[in-house]
């Protein structure tokens, strides 16, 4: 047999990632922090100014870099597909001998609730509904069958492969070199194979700058969006609270001390419990909404939609409207805003995926973090949006629209349950829905940040949890109070820029290091223990 050197064992891992000698990254720590409180200041001080830039440097970089993130995008999915049917797959995410710390049941439940639980608590009527009444490309009519087709055909689009791909690129890189080359759990790190010695020095801390950065304002982004929509089912519910910035404020403060105490907690504690929990209330929502609402619809809507989803894909993945300017304008403002917003999340998310997914294969990896998550996108479209559409298409319903006459996204969910039975326990359901996604995402967040701030280390202390915790609620209420959510918003998505760059670095470096690995670790499991068996007994037992 060959000799190359073996892989560490997972005792040897272990050792390394122990993390309690690791010490706090005051370059890394203190830059961010001081960005943070700078961007913060401005975005209260001058919420107008602010919000103008950002949306005049979004808008350029989406007209000249739009193609970018189409194609860059799509080639995460095809190199995601790659590795798991390649050889590559049979390597695990750690030693050989290691083996999955949760059960996958908790790991699929965890990384969903993580990466777009709160998304899909907010989007999943409001965007098919948005499209049905605003065609997707300006093709079609509004409110026509035609229409609502192509509308749940773009919210799968937006929804299914090419996001979750993004996060399996970034978490793959990060559990490869974390945990079975043992270079450490940052996303510098990753780049050792590119940078050498200078992925621990400038470069590297410049890096994990960036995600702090991204991560911080993207939770915060949420934490302010998700407290809008909580507002909105309290109004829903009391007759008050909706547009009450004092209210949304006390919101943001409640959950930002719930996903503190659930992230010092643990994950083996506090997010995992929150997340199957979550999977469970999740489903009795739409399994009652699939019961008592138009369920053959729902069931045609998903297989249609599947269809199209599946032969469109190709054509979708690359289409940039060069040649329309109508879709191209839309195509900026909705499937390459999304790419970019995705892109900006990938950081905290794919840390926190590769956190939970030591002893993986990488072929167990791709499948069980794009597939599976995806399909559940899918069903949850089908019976959200599904409904909605019905309503609107087949009954007579008008969905709750603003003063400009677009849909009214935080009221949508709540106004479509109102229209099915036992309104108020459902509406009463989907308020704590959105609540408790937001805290597992933001623990989740806050423990990552942690993990960057203390040069990797799986158990960051406390205190770091808590300041990053409270910095994100800090965060989203200032901002909210000021009115400068909107162009935080956009920030983070400017933020996805040289990120995108970021992330195909590490897709090199990966597949370098993987070519780098023994025939023998590319075997399935079975045959390599065969083979190891046969080599320690070459005459029988």
């Amino acid at each position: 047999m060959t000799d190359i050197k073996d892989p560490p064992t997972a005792d040897q891992v272990a050792a390394a990632d122990e993390g309690e000698h690791l010490p706090l990254d005051r370059v890394v720590f203190g830059v961010a922090a001081i960005l943070a409180v700078g961007f913060v200041t401005a975005g209260a001080i001058w919420p107008e100014r602010m919000a103008t830039e950002t949306t005049e440097a979004l808008g350029w970089v989406t007209r000249n870099f739009g193609w970018l993130f189409v194609l860059t995008s799509a080639g995460f999915v095809l190199f995601s597909a790659y590795l798991a049917i390649s050889r590559y797959g049979n390597i695990k995410l750690g030693p050989d001998d290691s083996e999955p710390e949760f059960s996958t049941f908790s790991w699929v439940s965890m990384m969903f609730a993580t990466g777009m639980g709160i998304g899909l608590m907010f989007w999943g009527v409001a965007e098919p509904l948005t499209h049905f009444n605003a065609p997707p490309l300006g093709e079609g009519g509004a409110g026509t069958p035609g229409t609502a087709e192509k509308a749940m055909q773009y919210s799968y689009f937006h929804w299914g492969f090419h996001p979750w791909a993004m996060y399996a690129v970034i978490g793959l890189a990060i559990g490869y070199f974390a945990y079975r080359k043992g270079y450490g759990n940052t996303i510098s790190s990753t780049f050792r194979p590119l940078l050498g010695r200078r992925s621990t020095e400038g470069p590297g801390k410049a890096i994990d700058v960036i995600a702090i950065f991204a991560t911080l304002f993207g939770s915060a982004t949420s934490l302010g969006l998700g407290a809008l929509q909580i507002t909105g089912g309290i109004d829903d519910v009391f007759g008050e609270g909706g547009g009450n910035k004092s209210l949304a404020v006390a919101v943001i403060a409640v959950l930002t001390a719930c996903f503190v105490v659930s992230a010092i907690s643990g994950i083996e504690r506090g997010i995992k419990y929150l997340s199957n929990a979550n999977a469970v209330a999740a489903a009795l929502l739409v399994f009652f909404l699939f019961v008592v609402g138009p369920t053959v619809f729902i069931l045609g809507t998903f297989t249609t939609t599947m269809g199209d989803y599946l032969t469109q894909l190709p054509a979708m993945s690359f289409n940039t409207g060069v040649y329309d300017a109508e879709a191209s304008t839309w195509l900026s403002g909705w499937t390459v805003f999304y790419w970019a917003w995705w892109i900006s999340w990938t950081p905290f998310v794919g840390m926190f995926i590769a956190r939970i997914s030591k002893g993986r294969t990488i072929r167990q990896f791709v499948i069980y973090v794009i597939v599976v998550p995806s399909v559940v996108s899918f069903v949850w479209f089908a019976i959200l949006g599904g409904a909605a559409i019905d309503l609107q298409l087949n009954e007579g319903w008008n969905p709750p629209k603003t003063d400009t006459g677009a849909i009214a996204l935080e009221a949508s969910l709540f106004d479509t349950l109102r229209e099915f039975p036992l309104a108020s326990i459902t509406v009463a359901l989907a308020v704590f829905l959105v609540a408790i996604f937001f805290v597992t995402g933001a623990d989740a967040a806050s423990i990552v940040m942690g993990m960057l701030s203390q040069r990797g280390t799986e158990e960051p202390h406390r205190a770091l949890i808590v300041f990053w915790g409270v910095a994100t609620g800090a965060v989203a209420g200032v901002l909210l109070w000021a009115g400068g959510l909107a162009a935080l918003q956009t920030l983070v998505i400017l933020v996805a820029g040289p990120f995108m760059l970021i992330l195909i670095g590490m897709c090199v470096s990966l597949i370098i290091e993987l070519r780098k690995e023994s025939f023998e670790s590319t075997l399935p499991g079975r045959v390599r223990r065969a083979v190891e068996h046969a080599d320690r007994y070459p005459e029988g037992p």
